[in-house]
Parts: C-alpha cells; sequence; structure tokens
C-alpha cells in the first residue's frame, strides 16, 4: 500500500482527497519508482482544481513530473536502486502521476539522474526548468545571441518564468522580468533580471508592428500578450512560446514574420525525443546554482491541494517542491 493524491469525477467537479492504493493499481508501465519528490506545477494545479481540462482518465492521480528510486523493473536499462527522473509523457493526465508515494512508468520514458544531481534538486528544477532550458536552446539555436539586445520573459515570478530569468541572465543576456506582481521586484532582480516590466504593458491590444524592444523572449502566457510581444520584437528576433496562462488564442498578423523575419518557437517538453532531455537536464545541472534546490518551497501531499489553489490566485512564486 502507498499514499497518492487521487483525484476524483463528481458531476462536473473535481474531488482531491488523500487516498490509501495498492501497488497492484500501478500498471502503466514496466518500472515502479519510490518518489522522493515530486512539483507542483501549473498544469497540476490546473488538474487538481478542476479548473482545465487536464485529466483525460477517471480516477487520476495528478503530478506531471517526478525523481525517485527504482524499485522494481523489466525494462533493460534500469536496476534496481538506480536514480531517475520523468517529466512528461502524459503522465499526470492520461496516467497516474508523481504525487504519490510510488509510480510506475515506462522505462523509455524515463531518464537517469544526470552525474551530481540528486532528486530534490531535479525536482526544484522540474518541468519548469526544463521547459526554460529547452526555450533557452531554442532561441539560441534560432541564431539569438546577448549582444542582439534585451530579451523578456513573461510571467516571471512562475515557475518557468524564473529559472529563465536565470538560466537567461547566466548566458550572458541583457533579461527584462514581465510581471503582475511588482512587490517580487527585488527578488526578481536577485535572479538576474535587469530590468523589471509591468504586466499592464504587454496585455494591452497590439497593433500590426510596435517599435521594436526585444530581441527574443521567452513567453509563458500566450494569448493577447503572446501578440503584443510579436509585435515589438527586432528584425530577426525569436520568440519560444511554451505557456498559455492568458489564453490559447492568438489573434495577430504576418507583418512581424514577413517585415521583420521574426521566429515563433513552440516548445514542447512532454514528448521531447530522450537523446535532447538528457543534454537539457545535463546543462541544467551545469547551469543552475549548487543551492538551487534549498531555494525552493517544500510541501506534503496534503499541503498541495491548497497550494494549488495559490498558485492559479498567483499567491505563490518560484518553485514548488512536493515530498511524498
Amino acid at each position: 500500500m502507498f499514499t497518492a493524491l487521487l483525484l476524483e469525477e463528481s458531476g462536473k467537479h473535481t474531488q482531491a482527497s488523500l487516498q490509501r492504493l495498492n501497488e497492484h493499481q500501478l500498471t502503466t508501465g514496466d518500472v515502479l519508482v519510490k518518489v522522493d519528490y515530486s512539483t507542483l506545477n501549473y498544469k497540476d494545479a490546473l488538474a487538481i482544481t478542476g479548473k482545465g481540462r487536464i485529466v483525460r482518465q477517471w480516477p487520476m492521480v495528478p503530478g506531471i513530473d517526478y525523481a525517485g528510486t527504482v524499485l522494481a523493473s523489466d525494462h533493460p536499462d534500469y536496476r534496481i536502486g538506480d536514480e531517475v527522473l520523468l517529466t512528461g509523457w502524459g503522465v499526470g493526465e492520461q496516467y497516474w502521476g508523481g504525487l504519490a508515494e510510488k509510480a510506475s512508468a515506462k522505462g523509455d520514458w524515463l531518464i537517469p539522474l544526470p552525474p551530481g544531481m540528486n532528486a530534490k534538486r531535479a525536482m526544484a528544477i522540474g518541468t519548469a526548468g526544463f521547459t526554460a532550458m529547452l526555450s533557452l536552446m531554442a532561441l539560441e539555436h534560432a541564431g539569438i545571441t546577448p549582444s542582439q539586445g534585451p530579451v523578456l520573459v513573461t510571467g516571471a515570478t512562475g515557475g518557468v518564468g524564473s529559472v529563465a530569468v536565470r538560466l537567461l541572465a547566466g548566458a550572458g543576456f541583457e533579461v527584462h522580468a514581465a510581471t503582475g506582481r511588482p512587490e517580487h521586484g527585488d527578488w526578481l532582480t536577485s535572479l538576474g533580471a535587469a530590468a523589471i516590466i509591468p504586466r499592464a504593458e504587454l496585455d494591452a491590444e497590439p497593433a500590426p508592428l510596435e517599435s521594436q524592444r526585444w530581441a527574443g523572449a521567452v513567453d509563458t502566457v500566450g494569448g493577447r500578450t503572446l501578440a503584443k510581444i510579436l509585435s515589438q520584437t527586432r528584425m530577426d528576433g525569436a520568440v519560444a512560446a511554451c505557456g498559455l496562462a492568458g489564453g490559447v488564442a492568438l489573434n495577430t498578423t504576418v507583418m512581424p514574420f514577413i517585415l521583420r523575419g521574426v521566429q515563433l518557437l513552440g516548445i514542447n517538453s512532454v514528448y521531447m525525443p530522450k537523446e535532447k532531455r538528457i543534454g537539457a537536464w545535463q546543462r541544467l545541472q551545469e547551469s543552475l546554482p549548487v543551492d538551487f534546490e534549498d531555494q525552493a518551497q517544500v510541501l506534503t501531499l496534503e499541503q498541495s491541494i491548497e497550494a494549488a489553489r495559490d498558485l492559479l490566485a498567483g499567491k505563490l512564486r518560484g518553485r514548488v517542491v512536493i515530498q511524498p
């Protein structure tokens, strides 16, 4: 038996509660993992509160990522005692996830913990940090360099945004952090932000083309904010789009693309090939401070229910780690 956060459907409502479950109910894959740490992501918060169409099968154990130790394995790449991590692959949506003491996964979804990384550090980084690194790598692949000008990060106090600020600043970029929470300006500056941009500046209806401001951007918001950023991106700039907190619709024009050569880069962290995952995680290990995991807020499974509401209400900042 093990404890898990279980989501059940009751009419049109989602009920979240801690339940004692049986190992035999874990039928997803060929590797059984003792979950040492998981995280609370935006997608998890939507699932737990029922405010987003995240869960595809009921009942569901949420948690789109986790890190832990192999308890049993029928996969040739993993043995008992191996330390592994998982992000994406529909876990916490279609398959039972990591907000539990144990989880079952297909071995092909797992990667070994990078050398020098422990489970707590892995989940302090989590899907959010992994997404931020993929965004940075996409901008670099698009040819964006620090010499071209400032880069913008939206939703900068969130999980993805805060790690993106750190990574971009560490890579030598002048980072402008957009947030609707000016009280956290000093914190963002401590992460490496050179300027704080009020969220309201980016929430107005954009013109087809506006004054050129950004060499690049990491956008976690989407919607009208993304349209505004595109209209302000400099010649041959690029925007990595990795979130939809502000909506899924994108009402823009072709002007930034055909008159300025702006590139819109979609970031898909869910089904990223294993080789690229390993490379991104190794770079995360090397790029982030040695005490990065100590700066995350650590909560229990029971606390994750209320924390999910707080996350959607904008009351949390940075990374939240769950210790089952």
